[in-house]
């Protein structure tokens, strides 16, 4: 009888499991009294050998259901693996292609959040499973959590925004981690975790520091860091070929990125007008009339990198000089950018002529084009981030040309395709939203003003003037 073994088998913990002590050795858990005798056949223990039960029921209560805790397990295993994955794909695309570094940062740190994930996948086959693992109920509780929170974020940053196929998976995780962090509560999972006593506070602040110091410097200033965009125009050169025919005067426009922020060129219009001069009364901008309009900067759409500049010269016919009753012409640039630092354009400008022409019937518009509307450029947009692109869904830009008379004009929206967001000058709350997103804004260059009756002296002058004697050609040599 001294070498009889003593097997020792303890109560069921909370999930129906008992341990199982061979001379006080633990040799597994078992979940069901089939379970026991296999482990002891392979341990060596003859059948029938006397069994010391720990608890109430004496050996009797087995309460483990097999097939609804493989269900619960299986459950959970494929929302932690759906979840990693989401992130996987999320991580991936911003750790190479976000514009920033933050945005860079963040993919690695999405990457870092789906591999923890995928660990409490695997955690949570040996919480339903084996239970081998002392921290496994820790660590998919832990898992469990990050799907929680991710998802919260996804559906607050959803409000004000278009629902897309993503808000109805983060609505769906949403209710799935609730239901499984009620169930993890109910089998105490955080109970293999131990708490250490001490903890190096200065690692903690001077990480924490360290953090500040990399958000301040490599994501909070250059997102805070406005565009500095300058254009305007000049007048040139005037000339008159002959007396009573038209006069040509050369203007000089430009545009030029003066900051450290590359923006793309959505649109951009040049007026030349004819009317009074400018003094110390209020001159009306029905006032002037309209000589020449135009766009100066192509293609549309087209990158201006810090300090680049983009000029170009336009001559403009001014049809019978000497009856304009003009005291001065100006001219005056206008652009509208936007930051390239938070979005991608997917695709060249698509153009659609508005205005009909003889052989065809109607125009083809749409609801929500401007009035007036001559011509329309639109492409879809990628935000910064593929977070960005999960909570905001698709984005698409148009710009528009737009016939008013003596003041054309450029308008310009960025918003999802079936719910459009105006950018309108004159209205500053209707333009932060678009604003503070993307950084589009409008630029509105210095004006150029000249006397007209200057202009057209010189253009006298120049038709006055002799032509040069051509200089007589040198004798080749012998």
């Amino acid at each position: 009888m001294a070498n009889t073994r003593v097997v020792t088998v303890g109560a069921p913990d909370d999930m129906g499991m008992r341990k199982v002590l061979i001379d006080g050795r633990s040799v597994g858990r078992v979940w069901s009294e089939e379970e026991l005798k296999q482990l002891l056949m392979r341990e060596g223990v003859p059948d029938g050998h006397p069994i010391t039960f720990l608890g109430k029921d004496g050996g009797t209560y087995w309460p483990d259901q097999a097939w609804f805790r493989r269900s619960v397990g299986g459950i959970v295993v494929l929302g932690l693996l759906f979840t990693a994955c989401l992130l996987f794909r999320i991580g991936i695309a911003d750790s190479g292609d976000a514009l920033t570094y933050g945005g860079r940062i963040a993919g690695f740190t999405i990457l870092v959040v789906a591999l923890v994930e995928a660990i409490a996948a695997a955690a949570a086959v040996d919480f339903w499973e084996f239970r081998r693992w002392r921290y496994s109920g820790v660590v998919v509780l832990v898992g469990v959590v990050i799907t929680l929170l991710c998802s919260i974020s996804v559906v607050l940053l959803q409000i004000g925004e278009r629902f897309t196929n993503y808000t109805l998976i983060a609505i769906g995780l949403l209710i799935w981690s609730s239901g499984v962090l009620v169930e993890l509560a109910k089998c105490r999972a955080w109970k293999g975790l131990s708490i250490p006593k001490k903890i190096a506070i200065g690692v903690i602040v001077s990480t924490l520091l360290a953090v500040a110091n990399l958000a301040y410097a490599q994501i909070y200033v250059p997102y805070v860091t406005t565009p500095l965009i300058q254009s305007g125009a000049e007048f040139k050169e005037s000339n008159q070929m002959k007396a009573g025919a038209s006069m040509y005067v050369t203007a000089h426009l430009y545009v030029k990125n003066a900051g450290q922020v590359p923006v793309y060129v959505l649109g951009s219009i040049y007026w030349i007008h004819g009317g009074p001069a400018s003094g110390p009364s209020e001159v009306k901008l029905t006032d002037y009339e309209l000589i020449h309009d135009g766009g100066f900067v192509t293609p549309v759409g087209r990158v201006l990198n810090p300090g680049e500049e983009v000029a170009q010269d336009v001559v403009v016919e001014i049809e019978n000089p000497e009856k304009r009753g003009y005291e001065a012409i100006r001219a005056q640039t206008e652009v509208y950018v936007i930051r390239k630092d938070r979005m991608t354009m997917a695709t060249d400008f698509k153009l659609t002529n508005l205005e009909p022409e003889w052989w065809r019937v109607g125009v083809m518009c749409e609801e929500g084009d401007p009035g007036g509307a001559k011509s329309r450029y639109r492409t879809t947009i990628s935000n910064s981030t593929e977070m960005l692109n999960v909570t905001r869904g698709q984005q698409r830009i148009t710009v528009w040309r737009v016939d008013r008379g003596n003041w054309p004009r450029v308008d310009v929206h960025v918003s999802p395709p079936g719910d459009r967001i105006s950018f309108v000058p004159n209205l500053p709350l209707e333009n932060q939203e678009a604003s503070e997103r993307y950084g589009l804004s409008q630029v509105r260059g210095a004006t150029a003003q000249t006397p007209y009756r200057e202009l057209l002296e010189k253009a006298r002058s120049t038709e006055k003037a002799p032509s040069p004697t051509p200089s007589p050609s040198p004798t080749p040599p012998k």
